[in-house]
């Protein structure tokens, strides 16, 4: 496999990330618009958004039988386009019905897209023999950032969902498709050409645990960013209405800054280093918030939480990719992936109930040291990532030489 083939497959992938993070934020930032459309009520409304990540859940868990067959860049190829005209649905739909087979058909498509999209991320950067790993994550931020601007456009001007919806899936479906072309599953070539030679039945859960207990305690956090600082900055720290919808952007930014220097930093002090300094940071900026005096300590703590919480995900996905693939090979690390995959919708739905609960119970300020523990419990877990992003053994090169083929170039 070529130098400019896998450069090809890269740039791809990072833009199969940045359509997931523009349809995603399109979705969740205009769910009052989606409530007020379709008359959903308060009570019925959370019924409605768990819907969506327990069958990515499920989505995850089917990817990880389907690509035993099929390589994982064809289920990413058609993925994306479903999640696209789902997200379309949900905007031009007429009834809750249609909007509850919309959103279904949403949910089980994004967890196919997920594990896919990681699973071609983690076999890439063993391909390429140092970690790239941050740099597709980086790609979902600024999607995500651009989502939630072209929202902000609809919301402020008015717009009907589907008028908001439909220019963009017109736009971003055909470039997919033809992205799709450039995908390349790294351990066996190019895109479709072949699946992997293991089953992946030898990655246990035993091993795993570590990773899915971080990518859950990841999450958590990061849904108590976006469910709770708006809420927390204005109800707790007195903030005005319209700064109250600021931190969740600063929060967005700086986790964008963080991914895209975030592959510098794990080449340059191994990935146990990073995830542990990305710990650290969080945890410090959840104390910072919770302890905040006033409008401005809780924005820079908001501002750390989006620094550290960054690394952690990524990290998790390569991590238990390389456990898998000396486990079982290539198969096996895509079923790592998948099964791990599962935890992100894990840590999203118990994220925003915990703070709620907690907080109704309690109080706010005493929510928040709860995912501020957690993502201290990742300190401990970080020596199960030495070895993963910039500095692989032997055993990783030779791994190497087998993805890259007979070419050899340095990529």
């Amino acid at each position: 496999m070529t130098d400019t083939r896998m450069r090809q497959g890269r740039a791809a992938l990072a833009f199969s990330f940045l359509v997931q993070g523009v349809a995603f934020a399109l979705l969740v930032t205009r769910i009052p618009a989606i409530q007020d459309r379709y008359g959903i009520s308060d009570a019925l409304l959370p019924a409605f958004l768990a819907a969506v990540p327990v069958l990515a859940g499920v989505g995850s868990v089917v990817t990880e039988r389907v690509v035993r067959r099929v390589a994982p860049s064809l289920v990413l190829r058609w993925a994306q386009p479903v999640v696209l005209l789902a997200l379309l649905a949900v905007g031009v739909g007429q009834g809750m019905i249609q909007v509850a087979l919309a959103l279904a058909v949403f949910g089980l498509a994004v967890g196919a897209l997920d594990a896919s999209m990681n699973m071609l991320g983690v076999s890439l950067q063993r391909a390429y023999g140092r970690s790239i790993m941050l740099g597709f994550h980086a790609a979902y931020s600024l999607g995500g950032i651009a989502g939630a601007s072209l929202a902000w456009l609809g919301a402020h001007g008015g717009w009907a969902l589907g008028v908001s919806y439909a220019p963009v899936v017109g736009v971003l479906l055909p470039l997919a498709l033809v992205g799709s072309r450039w995908y390349v599953d790294a351990a066996a070539g190019p895109a479709g050409e072949a699946g992997g030679t293991g089953n992946g039945r030898g990655v246990a859960f035993a091993v795993l645990l570590p990773f899915c207990l971080v990518m859950s305690f990841a999450y958590i956090g990061d849904s108590t960013v976006s469910n709770w600082s708006a809420k927390y900055l204005q109800d707790v720290l007195g903030s005005s209405e319209q700064t109250a919808t600021v931190p969740y952007n600063v929060y967005m930014v700086m986790t964008l800054l963080g991914r895209t220097l975030g592959d510098l930093g794990v080449r340059r002090f191994g990935a146990a280093a990073v995830v542990r300094a990305g710990a650290v940071l969080a945890a410090a900026g959840f104390a910072l918030v919770a302890g905040a005096p006033g409008v401005a300590a809780g924005m820079a703590g908001f501002t750390l939480l989006g620094l550290g919480l960054c690394v952690l995900v990524p990290q998790t996905f390569a991590a238990a990719g390389r456990i898998g693939f000396e486990k079982g090979g290539p198969a096996g690390s895509d079923a790592a992936v998948a099964r791990l995959n599962v935890f992100n919708y894990v840590g999203f739905l118990v994220g925003s109930p915990l703070v709620g609960v907690i907080g109704d119970a309690w109080s706010y300020r005493g929510a928040m040291l709860v995912p501020m523990v957690l993502v201290l419990v990742t300190v401990g877990y970080a020596r199960s990532f030495e070895g993963t992003g910039g500095r692989y053994g032997d055993g990783h090169e030779r791994a190497r030489a087998a993805d890259v083929g007979r070419d050899g170039h340095r990529l």
